[in-house]
């Protein structure tokens, strides 16, 4: 895919997800996603690439609510939502590659304002390392339908420290840009299966 839709444009968390579910019927077994998040944790800098180990789900609906589809239980497990083995294997080349590759909990948020400094420093005392508007709901059906999962965080801005930094949307853009092809070069390996 090419970009997805948001939540916060509108749409319900049935038509966010939608893709997710075309997938599982076209019968993907393992999916990649990718995010720009505001990094809270104070060792991130921008440009870094983080793979989402968990998340925090801070979205007013849920994806699952409603009829259950037949596509996993009423009542998924949440344990694994992000696959350790692919975790483990993204470790091993970023470091055969020299790519810095941090790893941490995603926080979910409608958007489509960006954090205030105390909604930063709120999200970083829950267990949060980065924050975003995205990426969660998809996460969740595909967990719900049994396919694997493997995410990734552009930090294309940072917030929740002392000093309190102004952030456009096309400085995120810039960022996301920037570190894109590292992130790229390791889902290629991840992919061909070499490493």
């Amino acid at each position: 895919m090419q970009g997805r839709f948001h939540y916060y444009e509108g749409y319900t968390m049935q038509e966010v997800t939608m893709p997710v579910r075309v997938m599982y019927e076209l019968g993907i077994k393992t999916l990649f996603v990718s995010n720009a998040a505001g990094g809270m944790n104070p060792e991130m800098k921008i440009g870094d690439l983080m793979v989402i180990n968990d998340h925090l789900n801070l979205f007013p609906e849920h994806p699952l609510r409603g009829k259950n589809i037949p596509t996993g239980p009423r009542f998924p497990d949440m344990h694994e939502p992000y696959d350790h083995e692919l975790i483990e294997r993204a470790h091993r080349i970023a470091s055969e590659k020299g790519i810095r590759l941090l790893e941490g909990v995603y926080v979910g948020v409608q958007g489509p304002t960006f954090e205030t400094p105390a909604e930063y420093r709120m999200y970083r005392i829950m267990g949060g390392d980065a924050i975003g508007m995205s990426t969660v709901p998809e996460v969740i059906v595909a967990h719900h339908c049994g396919i694997k999962t493997f995410g990734v965080s552009i930090i294309t801005d940072l917030g929740g420290f002392d000093v309190p930094a102004a952030v456009s949307h096309e400085e995120v853009q810039e960022a996301a840009n920037k570190a894109q092809p590292l992130m790229t070069e390791i889902m290629r390996e991840m992919i061909s299966g070499r490493i």
